[in-house]
This record gives C-alpha cells, structure tokens and sequence, in this order.
C-alpha cells in the first residue's frame, strides 16, 4: 500500500501494448476511485500533486501517461515550453487516446482496492479527453459514475457527443480563456445541460485557460481556490469516501 504523497506503477493492458500509469492510495488503502487526466504538458508535478491531493482526500487514483506511443514526454509549463506541448499534442492519435482512457476506467473499476464508484477528471487536454470516454464506455453501458472536466480544450468539437454522457458531470470555465471564447463556453454548457439534469457548470470571472495550473503562465489563484473546493465537495456528494 502506498501512502498518499506516494505512488506506484501500475501499467493498463491494451491491445497494442501497455498503458504506463500511476495509482496513488489512500492511508486506508481503499476507496472509492478516480482516474486522472494530464494536460498537454505530460504528467507534470502538477498532475502528480493534484493525484496525492485526491489521494488524501480518500480516492485510490489512477494516472495514465498518455503520450506513451510519442515518447511519455513532460514538457516546461513555462512560455518556452508550450510550442513542444503543442507538437506533441499534433502527434497525439486521439482515437488511441480514447481508448487507453476507456482501458484505464475498466482498469480501476475492477481494481481490488477500488470501494464503491469510479469517476473521472481531467485538466485541459485531459478535460475533453474525459468528456470523450465518458461518452464512448456510457454508451456502451460501463461509463464513469461522475466526470469532472477541467477547462476542456476538446469539447467545442466534442458537443455531438453530449447525449452520450449520462453521469453526473462538473464543469469548469474561465471567462478570460483566450483558447475557448466565452461565447464558446455558453455553447459548450447548452449542449451539455440539454440531455443531462445532473450538470454542474461554473464560469468565473477574469480567469484563463489552465488557471488551476499553478505555472505563472496560466495561474488565477482565486478561480483555483475555488474550483477545487467546489471540486471536492461535489466529488463527495457523487464518489462518497
């Protein structure tokens, strides 16, 4: 068993090799579950101390590395950094992606340490990416049982997929996004409300893309302050420890 603040390896078998992945433990050892997608940096500190963040909060957690078939690089979330994120984002088959976060779901909903409910979140990249699993495995009957999406980059070209997604669903949204203009958002919340009464969407005010990130490049500490906690408290209503 791990602690919190630590992690250990845990690969997901897919059909073209295994996913690598990190599964992170509460002090009891068990709990209900969350799966944990990266933004396009990779799976920066960041990602691994929002994981142990989950962690202490009771979660057994699981992160998959999704750039593996391109390197499993991590990349700066300094200014110099975002022309290789976003070359690596380019090289990215995002069909593959979908599927090594469907793998990834299936993957924790059956691990022994896994109590109760499995849900999802993700950061940006990872934001659409969850939006997209939940759609294809809710489809297919073994969908997450609660999806928090992060700023999701993908979801303006995601929104056909919007009645696909039947769990529970937390979104978040800065209104100074220069990467999803706010009358993108307001698209964006109409399509998912539209076929789901169970949609928690939450805008705030002078906050831009990525703002939970804590890189200066992106942070908003107020919009970060309170997202999370609105996070938490809605993971504890949907995935109770």
């Amino acid at each position: 068993m791990t602690t919190a603040s630590d992690h250990t390896s845990h690969p997901v078998s897919v059909l073209d090799g295994e996913v690598p992945a990190d599964l992170y433990q509460p002090e009891s050892g068990s709990g209900p579950g969350v799966v944990l997608f990266q933004e396009i940096f990779g799976v920066t500190d960041y990602i691994r101390s929002r994981a142990s963040d989950l962690a202490e909060l009771g979660y057994v957690v699981l992160v998959p590395h999704l750039y593996w078939r391109i390197g499993d690089e991590v990349v700066s979330e300094a200014a110099d950094g975002l022309p290789r994120a976003m070359e690596l984002l380019g090289k990215l088959d995002w069909e593959a992606a979908v599927s090594d976060g469907a793998a990834t779901l299936d993957a924790l909903q059956d691990h022994a340490a896994v109590d109760g409910p499995v849900g999802m979140l993700g950061f940006c990249f990872g934001g659409g990416l969850a939006f997209n699993v939940a759609a294809v495995t809710g489809a297919a009957g073994a969908g997450p049982d609660a999806l928090v999406s992060y700023y999701g980059s993908a979801l303006p070209n995601l929104l056909a997929l919007a009645p696909q997604v039947s769990a529970p669903s937390l979104h978040h949204f800065g209104l100074s996004d220069d990467y999803i203009p706010a009358d993108t958002v307001r698209e964006i919340e109409a399509a998912v409300t539209a076929d789901n009464d169970d949609v928690t969407f939450v805008t705030y005010a002078g906050a831009g893309h990525a703002f939970d990130n804590p890189s200066p490049l992106f942070h908003h500490q107020g919009a970060s302050q309170e997202a999370w906690a609105t996070t938490t408290a809605w993971l504890g209503e949907k995935l109770p420890v």
